[in-house]
C-alpha cells in the first residue's frame, strides 16, 4: 500500500556520475526510520532541476518514498533561456541511448541509498522528463512503474517495440498542442505491439505543462498550469503506486 503521510527531511544535493560525467541530483528522505522504502526517481523538464522538481521530491518523501531528482544534463549545466533548453533537451531526445543511460545512472544512485528497497522503484517525469520516464520502461530498466506528466510520447522511428514490463501511467493534457493526436495514436499502437500495461488519462482543457505553476495561466500559449489537472494527475500517480508498492 502507499505509505501513510510522514514528515520529510530537508532535501540534500547528491553527487553521482555517468561514466566520466559528473551529475548532481536532489535527494529527499522521509523523516524517521521507516525500514525499507520504495524509491522514486524524478526526471526534470527541459530547464533542468528547478524548485518544481525539488518540491515534487519533498511531496513524495512526505508520502514515505525516498525521492531523487535526477540530473540529466550534468553538474553545473543550467539552460539560461528557453531556446537553450530546447536545444539541450533535443540533443537527448535525439540520442535515446544517452538519455536512457543518464536515467539508469540516476536509478543506480537511488538504489545505493540506505533505506531504499531496490525491488520497489518507479520513475516519474515532467515534459522532457515525461519522455524520459517512458524511455525507462522502453529500455526495460529495473522499475515497477513509470509516470509521464505532459511528456512527449514519440519513440525513435528506428526503434522496434520490445516487451514492456513496467506499469505505465500517462497523464496527458487533452488540448496539448505539442503532443498531437497522431502521437497519441502511435503511442497506443506501440504499447499494443509491446504488450504494455498502461493507463492513459487525458485531462479536459489542459494544455502542456499543466502541473507547473511557473508556466502561468494563459492556455492560449499552449503551455499553462491547470490546478484541476495537476491535482487529479497527482492522485492518479498515488493510485498507481498504491497498486505497485
Amino acid at each position: 500500500m502507499t505509505p501513510d503521510a510522514h514528515p520529510s527531511q530537508p532535501g540534500q544535493p547528491l553527487s553521482y556520475s555517468d561514466g566520466t560525467t559528473s551529475l548532481e541530483g536532489h535527494l529527499v528522505r522521509p523523516a524517521g526510520s521507516l525500514g525499507s522504502a520504495p524509491g522514486v526517481l524524478v526526471v526534470h523538464q527541459w530547464m533542468g532541476i528547478t524548485d518544481h522538481e525539488r518540491q515534487v521530491c519533498q511531496d513524495l518523501a512526505d508520502l514515505g518514498y525516498v525521492a531523487l531528482a535526477a540530473d540529466i544534463f550534468g553538474a553545473g549545466v543550467h539552460p539560461g533561456t528557453l531556446q537553450e533548453a530546447a536545444q539541450l533537451a533535443g540533443s537527448y531526445k535525439g540520442d535515446r541511448a544517452l538519455y536512457r543511460r543518464r536515467i539508469a545512472a540516476g536509478l543506480e544512485a537511488l538504489k545505493a541509498q540506505s533505506g531504499v528497497d531496490p525491488a520497489r522503484l518507479a520513475v516519474i517525469g515532467y515534459c522532457f522528463g515525461g519522455t524520459g520516464a517512458l524511455e525507462a520502461a522502453r529500455a526495460g530498466l529495473p522499475v515497477q512503474g513509470v509516470v509521464s506528466f505532459h511528456g512527449g510520447l514519440d519513440a525513435p522511428v528506428e526503434a522496434l517495440p520490445a516487451p514492456i514490463r513496467a506499469r505505465i501511467l500517462v497523464c496527458h493534457g487533452a488540448d496539448d498542442p505539442f503532443v498531437p493526436p497522431a502521437d497519441v495514436a502511435a503511442f497506443q499502437e506501440e504499447m499494443r505491439r509491446a504488450g504494455g500495461d498502461y493507463v492513459f488519462v487525458a485531462y479536459a482543457g489542459a494544455v502542456h505543462a499543466f502541473t507547473q505553476k511557473a508556466a502561468g495561466s494563459d492556455s492560449s500559449r499552449g503551455a499553462a498550469y491547470q490546478e484541476t489537472a495537476a491535482r487529479r494527475s497527482w492522485q492518479h500517480m498515488r493510485d498507481l503506486f498504491a497498486e505497485l508498492f
